[in-house]
């Protein structure tokens, strides 16, 4: 999918931070704002679904996330910038 350029504010502060990353200086600042993005929200994400399995299971979640934590450790889960090449690819078929 082709990208979409936008124009957003930082403070002067958060963007020195940004700068000084040695990722940033590997990829540029677009790359480094993409993958921080990302990354917050499969967090956000996450964080909905562990609210929701807590809903549903109530005080057995704790039991349920300590069981399934191991098993999600255990898998390889792709860097979020080859999902998106994959996804993109998928579509194309």
């Amino acid at each position: 999918m082709p990208a979409k350029q936008v124009q957003i504010s930082i403070d002067r502060e958060l963007l020195a931070r940004i700068d000084r990353d040695p990722q940033t200086k590997q990829q540029g600042r677009s790359a480094f704002i993409r993958e921080a993005v990302e990354l917050y929200l499969a967090t956000k994400h996450r964080r909905n679904v562990d609210r929701q399995i807590a809903a549903a299971y109530g005080d057995k979640s704790r039991d349920l996330r300590v069981e399934t934590t191991t098993w999600f450790e255990e898998q390889a889960w792709p860097h979020p910038s080859s999902r998106s090449r994959r996804r993109a690819v998928t579509h194309r078929r």
